[in-house]
């Protein structure tokens, strides 16, 4: 029978996926320290309180905390185990910036006792995985590394990417199958014990480099498709035609799936991994550079359309709807809309523009302090609007009544309206 993990772990970064891991961990039994450097996210968690918006999280945390299962902290404890799941981003030269994962392995690093597992969630460029085995080496020599020892280390080493979609990841959680890479077989099987805790679905297991690149192909796999998707909106646009009804007569044959075009890709993995892949092989990855390319041009082409839509209007007032990077969903991280109301608001600094945005009670830094920029209910919003500009396809908005877009200018980014 395969090996169930049995100990304490501290799971380092409360966000998206730290925190519904953490949860699932401590619903399966175990011992839950969540470690994050933000104080508030901290308090909120130690009070059952859930930081963000996701469904069936809340109830999660609540629950571990009530229990005695899960406790959060500032400081990273000692721990059975450690897993690293803090963000990493890209530098504006599109490299990974590492330095999340590396302050985490240095606050790892002085409490290793030996015997520990050591588990990177953190989506990363191939052969990160080992390097945090090499970073723990350097901070701590007197400990055999798994990447120098062909037989049994003092401490192991893996990487096990997250494979969720925001708004269902205490779901997928659960029901996805996991992919373990170790920097040693030893180290995949250790690591791999921990997901049996509350996995349902398979764990594959394999090498560190293979599953950080299995998590940035699956992503930019999506990524090119979706660029395929907005380059035919962009061409059809030239060319007078309705995309919609192109895609959806082009998907009735039997071999063909077109996804819908947007505003662009936003959040945390489409956006940001493919680039992981074409900083690692750049002489290689054209098609998937040519699809973040399109991709992340689409938001600036529609801020550009919107402009040219005011143009008919003397003293305009256009209402976007949505912040967010998907539906229903709080989360702005990388978010085409956020990009195309900044442009908005930079081209025509006395536009009265309006946002609609449910799952946000003010406005992101970006727009905050703006005279010209009012964070509305959406009913206001539209009725107050020569212009509307559906960015985000939320629940709420598709179940608006049609009758409240007569005599407004309809922009339809995502098709809802159609």
């Amino acid at each position: 029978m395969d090996e169930v993990f049995q100990g304490q772990v501290a799971v380092v970064g409360l966000g998206y996926i730290g925190l519904p891991t953490a949860v699932s961990l401590a619903v399966g039994g175990v011992e839950v320290i969540g470690v994050d450097v933000n104080e508030a996210t901290v308090e909120a968690v130690s009070r059952g309180e859930l930081p963000f918006v996701e469904p069936d999280l809340a109830i999660g945390v609540s629950g571990a905390v009530t229990m005695g299962r899960l406790t959060a902290t500032t400081k990273t404890p000692e721990a059975d185990a450690y897993i690293i799941a803090v963000p990493t981003p890209f530098r504006d030269d599109h490299q990974a910036d590492l330095s999340h994962v590396r302050a985490a392995v240095e606050e790892i690093a002085p409490r290793l006792r030996g015997g520990e597992i050591v588990v990177l969630e953190s989506t990363s460029p191939p052969g990160t995985t080992e390097g945090v085995s090499r970073w723990l080496e350097e901070l701590r020599p007197d400990l055999v590394a798994p990447h120098t020892s062909e037989g049994v280390p003092d401490f192991h080493v893996a990487h096990c990417p997250e494979r969720v979609l925001p708004g269902r990841i205490m779901v997928e959680m659960i029901t996805n199958d996991r992919v373990v890479g170790g920097v040693t077989r030893r180290c995949a099987a250790k690591a791999a014990s921990i997901y049996r805790v509350f996995s349902k679905g398979e764990i594959h297991l394999t090498d560190a480099a293979s599953a950080e690149m299995a998590k940035l192909v699956e992503n930019a796999y999506r990524d090119v498709n979706i660029a395929f998707a907005n380059e035919l909106s962009l061409i059809s646009e030239e060319l007078r035609l309705d995309v919609w009804e192109i895609i959806k007569m082009a998907n009735h044959h039997p071999r063909v799936d077109i996804l819908t075009p947007g505003p662009g890709v936003g959040g945390h993995c489409i956006a940001v991994d493919p680039w992981f892949i074409v900083g690692a092989a750049p002489q290689l990855s054209r098609l998937i550079r040519t699809a973040r390319e399109v991709n992340d041009s689409k938001p600036h082409h529609v801020a550009e359309q919107v402009v040219a839509k005011t143009e008919r209007f003397r003293n305009p007032t256009v209402a976007c709807l949505g912040l967010a990077y998907k539906a229903n969903v709080d989360d702005l991280r990388e978010s085409p809309a956020m990009d195309i109301v900044t442009d908005i608001a930079d081209a025509l600094p006395d536009l009265d523009l309006r946002v609609a945005e449910p799952f946000v009670d003010h406005l992101p830094p970006a727009l905050d302090g703006r005279p010209h920029v009012r964070l509305q209910r959406v009913h206001e919003a539209i009725d107050d609007a020569d212009i509307v500009v559906v960015l985000v396809d939320h629940d709420h908005f598709r179940s608006l009544s049609r009758s409240r877009l007569e005599g407004k200018v309809l922009y339809d980014t995502r098709g809802i309206w159609r």
